[in-house]
């Protein structure tokens, strides 16, 4: 049982790792991601190269290997899926590849939530639509989505799938922390949905 847990987790985590944006936006021909905005290597940064499709390929791919990565830790049980799940997120934020600076989780938790309560998913993802179409302020969106699962998944699951995923959205949070400050002192960038 417990080789099957580390297992699953060494899965997730390298799954988790894997810097799609950086790749992407590479194999582009659009340099480093890691200088341009904020830094970051997520769907949001990469949407401020101007290239839309990309971003929307970085999102769906980040989301797909939070997924992918509970599903295959569930192949070992329950238990493992769960650990697969927590280190899939810290997988993207943390990647050894990259010094261990990797993005903020947002669309690799989703696809983790996808996995382990779609509806709590669909409800998040549908609460940082709203909070991104309103404000423009991607992290603001993230921070609304982050909480809003935590509390969904208190309020409708077990105590072990709802602790991983408030672990989960502490995690988002935690990294939002530069955003916060930039959030607060009203400094923060603002994204397009713009056709352009």
């Amino acid at each position: 049982m417990t080789g099957s847990i580390i297992l699953a987790a060494a899965v997730g985590y390298l799954l988790g790792s894997v810097p799609w944006g950086l790749l992407l936006t590479r194999a582009a021909r659009l340099g480093d991601i890691r200088q341009v905005g904020s830094g970051n290597i997520g769907a949001t940064n990469v949407l401020r190269t101007g290239n839309k499709k990309l971003a929307a390929a970085t999102l769906a791919l980040d989301l797909a290997k939070g997924l992918a990565a509970v599903l295959i830790g569930a192949l070992w049980g329950p238990i493992a899926a769960l650990a697969a799940a927590g280190a899939v997120v810290i997988g993207h934020m943390f990647p050894v590849w990259l010094g261990f600076r990797g993005g903020k989780g947002v669309a690799t938790a989703l696809g983790v939530l996808l996995a382990l309560a779609w509806p709590v998913a669909l409800a998040a993802a549908a609460i940082w639509l709203a909070v991104a179409t309103l404000s423009r302020y991607s992290s603001l969106a993230a921070l609304t989505g982050a909480v809003a699962a935590a509390a969904l998944a208190a309020a409708s699951l077990g105590p072990a799938r709802a602790g991983i995923i408030a672990g989960i959205a502490l995690l988002v949070i935690v990294r939002h922390h530069d955003n916060i400050r930039r959030l607060v002192a009203g400094t923060e960038s603002r994204i397009s949905f713009r056709k352009g």
